[in-house]
């Protein structure tokens, strides 16, 4: 159940490389044996211990999963305790990794800078946290879908209730950035959900915060940033600038795939309009700052970026989905783990992964990002517990039995869970067929909930009525259950960023899969493969009688023909949807224009539908395949619609 994060950061962004990859599976739960036998202390307290620890868990990870180079920096009790390189900023000139120099792209972790500044406008009476965020925003509103208004509340806590998209974020060159107001108002989401009720995380929301704090601040949010964050806490290599200030631009750390055993170089990543959420460039060093001034309560040195009471309020959980699974801070998500809470946030990129994660009551903080692909989330969060496990150990679980009567209410939670993370309104909705995990019942008495994208599985035990513990895990789910004593969503411990949502039977993806699968057989028929000896061995011969049209057999084909190309197009875009990411393709455009010549010509085969039936054209098989084939048409175009990819929705 560990690696759902990494699909919810997907849609995110983005670190599917590596959950596709079996053997990087192996290899992570390799590094996890050498891990358990490292000797347990009691927190890090000599720097020469941490930094033999950190090298042999940082060693084995950056091989495993082929990663190039990784900055990390620990802080304890108001100081850097530890900071170090690993591996090459840039490859090919062997530059190593400087943890006080190289700047690295947080990704998401750039949202609590964002957030610490929405913090300090609150204190200083600027901004309403229960607050209609409409009074803010000056050159747009946030319609008004449901009677709840959206709140800075609700943007803290990822509870706005707006749908997520990936179409433009990112930009190829800095010529193509949109600024954030013009970018804002153009990419709205549609409000989905009712605002408070469930989390569902937007980067959209975070950048709202951060207009916001241009409009109340009258300073652009670069500005604002450097002014009342940077220059405060003395971090002289962090940036929001995108490109990068010239002075920085040396420092900067290359990204990196690897392909065929080698490491591919791939240019700096722009992100589109929605800089207060990620488009952030630091140092660990500068980081570590960062930390130390939240774990001080705002203080860094003899300066603040926060009052005690704030800083204190920020830390406090502000939302949760069920008081028995852990919830979001203001800004910060909680992470409990060996019975210790943390305070977390993670950032992915295409290219760079990255995670920050402060233990309030150990006064101790740990920043570690990575420059390639492989460094996603599963390492990450493999570092961090790790980490916990050496310093922080707790006792070993106990065996929960197995409760005897469970088969007789099992069936309760069986069944398709989406996530609240997803799209409504655009094509893009069509991720959502590979964003369901899978709950089964097992003759052991226990869950077993299937990942999506081959993702794994795990056995879930109950514990009590509605909750379960992952079978030789640590990881717990809540159930939530509607007035009726219905299912209705499960809650997952350890990602308080999303929600699993049941779904109804018809919103699966296995009805939606067995509607596909019968239609493309159809439309396949029509074209002479491959269930065209199938029809000849039932019907014989359709034995035409004089007088029948040829057009018939065009509309039928080519209405067939065009929906297998679109099929075939769509799988290809799907297959490298991330260059959706700078928005949509003239390739995608093309490809949606087929379904509506399908539609046309649908038309003129119900039509012939009809004049088949009553003219006789072929003996009864033959038009019942005819018949069956224009039926598939209208199934298709349902499913088309209910996917929003008839039309041109983007």
């Amino acid at each position: 159940m560990k690696k759902l994060i990494h699909l919810c950061l997907i849609l995110i962004v983005i670190t599917w490389l590596l959950q596709g990859d079996s053997h990087a599976q192996e290899n992570l739960s390799q590094v996890e044996q050498e891990e358990k036998t490292t000797p347990y202390l009691q927190g890090p307290t000599d720097r020469a211990e941490l930094e033999a620890f950190l090298e042999g868990v940082m060693a084995s990870y950056m091989k495993s999963f082929h990663i190039a180079g990784a900055t990390l920096a620990v802080v304890k009790d108001g100081e850097i305790f530890f900071a170090k390189g690993y591996g090459y900023a840039d490859v090919e000139e062997k530059k190593p990794v400087d943890p006080e120099k190289t700047l690295f792209r947080p990704g998401s972790i750039s949202k609590l800078f964002t957030w610490t500044a929405v913090m300090q406008l609150f204190e200083q009476g600027k901004i309403d946290l229960n607050a209609d965020i409409n009074i803010y925003l000056k050159d747009f509103k946030i319609p008004d879908t449901y009677p709840e208004p959206i709140t800075m509340i609700h943007l803290l806590t990822h509870t706005a209730g707006f749908e997520d998209f990936l179409s433009g974020m990112g930009a190829r060159r800095p010529e193509d950035l949109v600024p954030l107001a013009e970018f804002l108002a153009k990419k709205m989401p549609a409000r989905v959900l009712a605002p408070g009720k469930l989390t569902s995380y937007s980067n959209y929301g975070t950048a709202l915060a951060g207009y916001i704090i241009e409009k109340i601040s009258g300073m652009p949010f670069e500005d604002y940033i450097e002014e009342n964050i940077f220059e405060i806490l003395d971090m002289q290599q962090s940036t929001f600038r995108q490109p990068l200030p010239s002075h920085l631009t040396d420092d900067m750390s290359v990204g990196y795939t690897y392909e065929k055993g080698v490491y591919r170089p791939q240019g700096f990543e722009y992100i589109n309009g929605l800089a207060p959420a990620g488009s952030m460039s630091t140092a660990a060093t500068d980081v570590a700052k960062f930390m130390i001034a939240h774990l001080q309560h705002g203080k860094y040195g003899e300066n603040r970026i926060l009052e005690e009471e704030t800083a204190k309020l920020m830390h406090t959980q502000l939302f949760t989905h069920d008081p028995r699974v852990d919830g979001n801070a203001h800004g910060f998500w909680e992470m409990t783990y060996n019975n210790i809470r943390t305070i977390v946030h993670g950032g992915d990129t295409l290219l760079f992964h990255s995670l920050l994660s402060i233990i309030p009551e150990k006064n101790l903080g740990l920043f570690v990002s990575f420059n390639s692909v492989g460094g996603s989330w599963p390492v990450y969060d493999n570092l961090i517990k790790a980490f916990l496990d050496h310093y922080y150990p707790s006792a070993e679980l106990t065996d929960i039995e197995l409760p005897r009567d469970f088969m007789r209410r099992a069936k309760r939670f069986t069944g398709s869970y989406g996530v609240t993370r997803v799209v409504e309104t655009t094509y893009e909705k069509l991720m959502g067929l590979m964003m369901t995990a899978k709950v089964e019942a097992t003759e052991d008495n226990t869950l077993l909930i299937t990942m999506p994208m081959g993702m794994g599985a795990s056995q879930w035990v109950e514990e009590e009525p509605l909750v379960f513990r992952e079978v030789g895990g640590k990881d717990t789910v809540v159930f939530g259950e509607n007035h009726k004593g219905r299912i209705t969503h499960a809650f997952f411990n350890q990602i308080p960023i999303l929600a699993g949502i049941k779904l109804a039977w018809y919103k699966t993806p296995g009805f939606h899969y067995s509607l596909l699968a019968i239609c493309v057989v159809l439309f396949l028929s029509t074209l002479g493969w491959p269930a065209s000896a199938i029809s000849k061995l039932v019907c014989r011969s359709k034995r035409e009688i004089p007088g029948a049209p040829g057009l018939v057999r065009v509309i039928a084909g080519g209405m067939s023909a065009l929906y297998i190309i679109f099929l075939i197009g769509m799988f290809s875009a799907v297959s490298n949807y991330m260059d959706l990411i700078f928005g949509v393709t003239p390739f995608v455009k093309i490809l949606l224009i087929l379904p509506i010549l399908s539609a046309l010509l649908t038309i003129g085969a119900l039509f012939f539908v009809y004049v088949g039936w009553r003219n006789k054209y072929w003996n009864i098989c033959g038009r019942v395949h005819y018949t069956l084939v224009a039926l598939a048409s209208l199934v298709f175009l349902w499913f088309l619609a209910y996917w929003k990819l008839l039309g041109f929705n983007f």
